[in-house]
C-alpha cells in the first residue's frame, strides 16, 4: 500500500455551516506530512473524520486501506493519536493512565514506555489531577509513542510543552519515521513542521490551497537578501520591504527576480551578501495574507472563498 491516507472531495456540513468543502488530501506511506492551516480551516474536523469519530457529509476517506467510519475498529489496531487538549481520568496515575491507553491498541514496549517517561521527564506516580497542561500532554505522547504503529496522527501535538520537550518530540518523530511510520502532523509550530516533514498540504476553508515539499513550496514567497555595500540598492526590480542602515540592506526579492538581482549586486561591489530561503513560516503567512486581503477587497466572507 502506497498511500496510508487518501481523502477525495471530503465534505462536512455542520447544520449551515461547511467545515469541508471538497477537501483532497494524500498521505504517502512513511512520510511525515505537515496539515497547516488556520484556525477553523477545517484541520481538526478532517482529523475527526480519519480517526472514526465523526462522518463525511459527501466523499470519501481511506485510512491504512480501510473506511475509517465503517471500519474504524480494524484501523485503529494500526494507529495512534494524539489530541492538542488532552483530558485524563483524575484519579488515574499517569503511568496507569498510560497503560490504559496503550493497552486499548495492543499494548506498550515496556523498555520504550519507560525510556520515553525518562526523556519527557514524566512521573507515572502522580495522579493526573495534578499535572499540569504541558504534563497531561506528555502522558498522551507517552501512550502514543510507546507502542508500534504503522500511522501516527497528531493534532498540534506539542501543546504545552517547553522547548526542551519539543525537541524530544521532535527526536520521536524522526524515530518513528526511521522505522517506516507514517505521520500526519497537524501544527502551528511552522518551524516543528519545516524541520520534520517530507510533505505539507495547506488547507484554507475546507479545501486544499497548496501542497508539495518544502522546496516546491517555495515559490509563493520570497527570498531574503542582507547585503552590505555602498550602492544604492533600493531600486533594484524585483526587491520588495527594504530596509537600510549605514551600508547594510536588507529586502525581499520574489523567486523569479533573483538571477537579475544576484547580477545585479555582483555589479554593484558588494563587500557582503547574506541569502536565505524563505521560511515556512513566511510562506504561510504571505500566502494567507494575500488571500485575506483579496476577500477584503472583494468583500467576500473568508469561510466562503475557495483559494
Amino acid at each position: 500500500m502506497n498511500t496510508a491516507i487518501e481523502t477525495h472531495g471530503l465534505v462536512k456540513r455542520f447544520g449551515r455551516t461547511t467545515a469541508l468543502d471538497g477537501l483532497d488530501l494524500e498521505v504517502a506511506a512513511g512520510e511525515v506530512h505537515g496539515f497547516l492551516g488556520p484556525n477553523g480551516a477545517g484541520k481538526s474536523t478532517t482529523i475527526r473524520i480519519l480517526l472514526g469519530l465523526i462522518r463525511a457529509s459527501a466523499g470519501t476517506a481511506s485510512v491504512l486501506g480501510r473506511n475509517p467510519w465503517t471500519d474504524a475498529v480494524a484501523a485503529h489496531r494500526d494507529l495512534a493519536y494524539v489530541p492538542g487538549d488532552v483530558s485524563l481520568w483524575p484519579n488515574l496515575t499517569g503511568g496507569e493512565t498510560v497503560d490504559l491507553l496503550a493497552n486499548l491498541h495492543g499494548g506498550a514496549d515496556p523498555a520504550l514506555r519507560a525510556r520515553l517517561l525518562t526523556d519527557f521527564e514524566l512521573d507515572p506516580r502522580k495522579k493526573s489531577r495534578s499535572y499540569s497542561k504541558g504534563n497531561r500532554q506528555k502522558v498522551a505522547l507517552v501512550a502514543a509513542l510507546s507502542r508500534r504503529a504503522k500511522l501516527y496522527v497528531l493534532d498540534e501535538p506539542t501543546s504545552g510543552l517547553d522547548p526542551l520537550m519539543e525537541e524530544v518530540f521532535r527526536a520521536e518523530i524522526r524515530r518513528v519515521h526511521d522505522e517506516g511510520a507514517t505521520v500526519l502532523l497537524s501544527s502551528h509550530i511552522l518551524g516543528e513542521v519545516e524541520q520534520l516533514c517530507d510533505r505539507v498540504t495547506i488547507i484554507r476553508a475546507g479545501r486544499a490551497v497548496e501542497r508539495g515539499t518544502l522546496s516546491e513550496l517555495r515559490h509563493l514567497t520570497r527570498t531574503t537578501f542582507t547585503v552590505v555595500s555602498d550602492a544604492d540598492l533600493g531600486s533594484l526590480a524585483g526587491v520588495h520591504d527594504v530596509q537600510h542602515d549605514t551600508r547594510s540592506w536588507r529586502f525581499d526579492v520574489d523567486s523569479d527576480a533573483v538571477p537579475p538581482v544576484l547580477a545585479a549586486l555582483g555589479a554593484a561591489g558588494v563587500s557582503s551578501i547574506t541569502v536565505a530561503p524563505p521560511s515556512l513560516e513566511e510562506l504561510f503567512l504571505r500566502h494567507y495574507g494575500e488571500q485575506t486581503d483579496a476577500d477584503a477587497t472583494s468583500g467576500t466572507s473568508l469561510s466562503r472563498t475557495h483559494a
